[in-house]
């Protein structure tokens, strides 16, 4: 997630009027136009990235508590999920502002909570494993 910060999510270029248009998870950077005004400013991306990012880095910290770290998974796959819609939102604000008979692209950047929504549920997947591997062993005892 934090990779996301450094790199574009989104592309679009009007070969016809050199205008171009690429999303970050900062800002609009806008070559030869000005940038879209949306309702929200994109940085919203870079903080619930962010965000998302620090509870990951917490939940690794509270490995002697399952319980609470499958519930911070839980608030961090709802956290990509919202990174997610945000993206979709402001490159459809691009798509809009910047002639919308193109189509723009998407960027690596663009892939990578995808990356970060799979490894959030295979980590939980394993702390659920763990937990029930640790009951089986109470049991024996």
């Amino acid at each position: 997630m934090l990779s996301m910060l450094a790199l574009p999510l989104w592309h679009k270029v009007d070969g016809l009027t050199h205008q171009e248009l690429t999303l970050t998870a900062l800002n609009f950077q806008a070559v030869g136009m000005s940038a879209p005004a949306g309702a929200a400013p994109v940085f919203v991306i870079a903080i619930v990235a962010l965000l998302s990012a620090a509870v990951a880095v917490y939940e690794i910290f509270q490995f002697r508590n399952r319980f609470g770290q499958l519930k911070l998974g839980m608030v961090n796959l709802l956290l990509i999920v919202a990174v997610f819609g945000l993206q979709f939102y402001f490159s459809n604000l691009g798509e809009a502002a910047l002639n919308p008979k193109l189509e723009g692209q998407f960027q690596p950047a663009f892939y990578l909570p995808t990356l970060a929504l799979m490894l959030n549920l295979l980590a939980n997947r394993f702390i659920r494993r763990d937990e029930q591997l640790v009951r089986s062993a109470d049991r024996l005892r």
